[in-house]
């Protein structure tokens, strides 16, 4: 019998059964390929707050990262690519390359950079998923985090300013959605009929840009205007993921079973009551917030800037984070 094999990720919102984009790429290639994943959302642990979940557990082994973690299951034989030739093989990995550079810089913007978003959406999340007093900390060190992902891809001449970089990842990412849009064209899937390593990345990264509510839409709606990439997420999602709020209270684990309509309109009802209740929390955590920044015992908050020291440079990029 092969050994139980356990994912440990962010849970899910918004008709997805995570929102964080890594996790989703491990769990659709899971899909895809058959693997056996029992998967379980963690509140937050701290190796979950420096960007390394999701994280696979077996009887005797610890991966993390998806890169890591697609390699072990291609080793157990779950190998979404098998039929792939070697020009898709290389393919697949030039995409990857271009999801990393160019989009994911945009979507870590969105949902942790972006003011409006991050505040709004991005930070009551989390922190209502983290135990306090965590949750009063974490939020905002994951938003640095990514901050600084981005500007160390992103801030170096002649994009010395901030808003410079703003503007230049987005037009990035959309060049990228545009390029994903022209290769996909009228096919299910990237290669075809059968979905494969790279229609997880591309799922990943999408669909939590797709689905989550933001007020600050840019890339969003950008995205939306590409119908066929729109298309793509629902068709994995209807096919693969059938996320039900149902099961014990207090566990832990996600259940996917195929629902009804009306079934989705409760489960919609719930993440609703969930997310003003989330809200009225992130309400409370900004007031502290702000009267922690009014005391006159610290010091005022400084821009971050663009230009970092070569040890914080070799430090940063050993962190992944993503939504």
């Amino acid at each position: 019998m092969a050994a139980p094999l356990e994912l440990s990720c962010w849970g899910g919102g918004w008709g997805l059964p995570s929102v964080h984009s890594e996790s989703l790429v491990v769990m659709a290639y899971a899909k895809f390929s058959g693997a056996p994943l029992k998967v379980s959302v963690i509140d937050n642990t701290w190796r979950g707050s420096r960007g390394d979940v999701p994280i696979l557990t077996t009887e005797d082994k610890i991966v993390s990262q998806p890169a890591k973690i697609l390699n072990f299951l291609r080793k157990q034989k779950y190998n979404a690519d098998y039929e792939l030739s070697a020009r898709q093989g290389a393919d697949t990995l030039a995409y990857i390359a271009l999801l990393e550079e160019k989009l994911l810089p945009a979507v870590l913007h969105t949902f942790w950079v972006e003011s409006d978003n991050y505040f709004t959406v991005t930070k009551p999340w989390f922190a209502s998923r983290i135990p306090f007093p965590l949750s009063l900390i974490l939020p905002g060190r994951m938003s640095k985090g990514a901050l600084t992902r981005i500007l160390l891809t992103r801030g170096e001449p002649p994009l010395y300013h901030l808003r410079e970089v703003e503007a230049q990842i987005y037009r990035d990412a959309k060049e990228c959605l545009n390029l994903l849009s022209n290769r996909l064209g009228t096919s299910q899937f990237f290669f075809g009929d059968t979905p494969s390593t790279l229609d997880a990345y591309v799922f990943g990264f999408l669909a939590p840009l797709y689905k989550v509510r933001f007020p600050k839409v840019q890339l969003q709606e950008h995205l939306k205007q590409l119908s066929n990439l729109c298309r793509f997420c629902d068709d994995i999602l209807n096919t693969y993921f059938r996320l039900s709020l149902g099961g014990k209270a207090g566990s832990s684990q996600l259940i996917f079973v195929c629902i009804s309509p009306a079934g989705q309109e409760t489960v919609d009802a719930n993440l609703q009551k969930l997310t003003q209740l989330v809200n009225k929390e992130s309400n409370l955590i900004e007031k502290m917030d702000d009267n922690l920044r009014q005391s006159p015992q610290l010091p005022p908050r400084k821009l971050p800037t663009l230009k970092l020291t070569p040890a914080e440079e070799e430090s940063d990029s050993l962190q992944r984070l993503s939504p």
